[in-house]
């Protein structure tokens, strides 16, 4: 039986990377100019020092892919593979498999601090501004959380989340009404977005990212812990508060950070862990790594739709994740009917 297991896992991390590779090569060969994908291939082979293929493409092609598209779905990996990875990590901590990533204010703070950089003509600190107030609301919900005492619980912390949640939506609120002319772009930026100037974006994600991604899997067996109860985990030798903290302190600081680059991208926290969670199974050793790349291939393919199926427009990408969170959400609730019944 653990022969089997341990296959069935390896096959769902080849799956993932798999999954990767072809957004990836999707996102790179499709647009308004749609490029041989086995030629695009190549070319991205050509980008491993060392490697020096013929992909048969000419220096603008190849620029198109290198100076634009590239950048662009590395971007949509590294927000989805963020988004999926948190919201795994809160399901966890919070013991719900519908926790989201911004269950903290983390789309609160984020929102507000774009508003006030787009509202005061700080244009160039929007991103800044954002990753500072999706942060500073966090700090806000555990402080406040905090006056339940050491043995505060997971639902202090939601509702801290929710009043200041509700507390920062009412300044960005006003805020719009006294600077109604940002109002359109504010709104642009909160329905998502991965406009990219190059590789900047990625450059001022991929820290967050990587000190996000080695913590939270680094700690994923304490949250099969967790899962057991607090007075079992600390039983078997675990600091459930601290563990908690760190995590979510982590998570948080991963989701600020693709927020600020990408604006408010919803479902993706939900949808691709609770996916993970039903096909390959319950523990966080698996959940995690797995939300982790299918949730970058996810993001991934659905900018790709965002940018092709009204080409020469776009579709926010926030309204892409919605079609297919809402579809989700019925499916949820008709299984645990039927679970129940």
């Amino acid at each position: 039986m653990s022969v089997r297991a341990a296959g069935l896992r390896v096959g769902w991390l080849i799956g993932g990377v798999g999954a990767v590779v072809v957004a990836l090569i999707a996102a790179v060969a499709f647009g308004p100019v749609s490029l041989p994908p086995g030629s695009v291939a190549v070319e991205l082979l050509n980008l491993i020092p060392g490697v020096r293929l013929n992909s048969g493409l000419n220096p603008r092609e190849i620029a198109i892919i290198t100076e634009i598209r590239l950048p662009r779905a590395v971007l949509g990996l590294l927000v989805g593979a963020m988004l999926a990875l948190a919201g795994g990590c809160y399901q966890g901590v919070f013991r719900n498999p519908l926790a989201d990533p911004y269950l903290l204010g983390v789309a609160a703070g984020a929102g507000l601090g774009a508003t006030m950089a787009i509202a005061f003509d700080e244009r160039a600190l929007l991103a800044p501004a954002a990753f500072l107030g999706a942060a500073g609301s966090v700090l806000v919900t555990y402080l406040l959380g905090m006056a339940g005492g050491r043995d505060r619980s997971s639902a202090t912390l939601i509702l801290a989340g929710v009043a200041v949640s509700s507390f920062l939506a009412a300044i960005q609120t006003y805020l719009l009404q006294r600077n109604v002319d940002t109002i359109r772009e504010v709104y642009s930026w909160l329905l998502g977005r991965l406009s990219t100037d190059g590789w900047h974006e990625v450059r001022l994600l991929l820290p967050y990212a990587l000190l996000t991604g080695v913590v939270v899997l680094a700690l994923r067996r304490e949250l099969d812990v967790l899962s057991v109860g607090d007075d079992e985990a600390a039983g078997l030798g675990l600091h459930p508060q601290r563990s908690r903290l760190i995590l979510l302190a982590a998570a948080s600081l991963g989701t600020a950070a693709a927020v600020a680059v990408s604006g408010l991208i919803g479902f993706v926290g939900i949808i691709v862990p609770h996916v993970v969670r039903l096909l390959a199974g319950g523990s966080y050793r698996s959940i995690l790594p797995l939300s982790l790349l299918f949730g970058a291939a996810f993001l991934t393919l659905c900018d790709l739709a965002a940018r092709t199926l009204i080409a020469p427009g776009e579709l926010p990408i926030g309204v892409v994740t919605a079609f297919f969170g809402a579809p989700f959400f019925v499916l949820v609730l008709r299984t645990s009917r039927q679970v129940s019944l």
